[in-house]
């Protein structure tokens, strides 16, 4: 990643970001007019703090004790003038969640996904800690099917030894050349030391003018 791309994408960063609105069903969806990154995750994978690191924020995304509290499309305007999106997905996978939630989610989101023009990239978050799970993959099946482009990120790598660390990238790297939708490269990232924060807003910034 070219520094003038990673300052570039930082200053984009520490200007203007705007909450929009939230959309718990397609009809509420803001007019498809600049490109959107989305971020996906299971619950409590560390999205919102993720969110907040990269913004630089204390508390864009509302980070919640209670997994799967976000049910909705959540949309943040970033640049004046607006250069693009930012859109926070219902974190999936939570064990707590009515039947009819979680089905409701998929629909929300595989129609969100097939349908929109303007979304440039799918970042899914992968807790270092655990890897990748089985309700990771069907996610991923998912971006695959709906020819999405993605691309992996660990978050709370602080929280887990360097040694452990690259065994979980090696796998992740080794699971993204699998699918044809992903992106090659895993981006390591932890939202308290602010490791990968810069390379993942540029990798962003990247997606968005491609």
């Amino acid at each position: 990643m070219s520094a003038m791309l990673e300052e570039r994408a930082r200053k984009l960063f520490m200007g203007q970001i705007e909450f929009l609105k939230s959309a718990p069903a397609l009809e509420h969806l803001p007019a498809p007019s600049v490109p959107e990154i989305a971020f996906a995750g299971r619950s409590n994978v560390g999205k919102s703090s993720l969110l907040n690191a990269l913004t630089n924020r204390k508390s864009l995304a509302r980070t919640s004790v209670t997994p799967g509290r976000t049910q909705e499309l959540n949309y943040f305007d970033v640049g004046n003038p607006l250069v693009f999106r930012l859109v926070d997905m219902p974190g999936y996978g939570f064990a707590k969640a009515p039947k009819d939630v979680v089905k409701k989610w998929r629909f929300l989101v595989n129609d969100y996904l097939r349908g929109r023009q303007v979304l440039k990239r799918t970042l899914v978050l992968i807790d270092s800690r655990h890897g990748i799970k089985d309700v990771d993959l069907d996610v991923l099946a998912m971006l695959d099917e709906a020819a999405v482009s993605y691309r992996m990120v660990l978050t709370k790598t602080d929280k887990i030894k360097a040694s452990e660390l690259e065994k979980v990238l090696a796998a992740t790297q080794a699971e993204a050349r699998k699918h044809p939708a992903a992106h090659p490269q895993v981006i390591a990232t932890s939202s308290e030391k602010g490791m990968g924060i810069a390379e993942l807003r540029a990798a962003v910034l990247e997606a968005v003018e491609s």
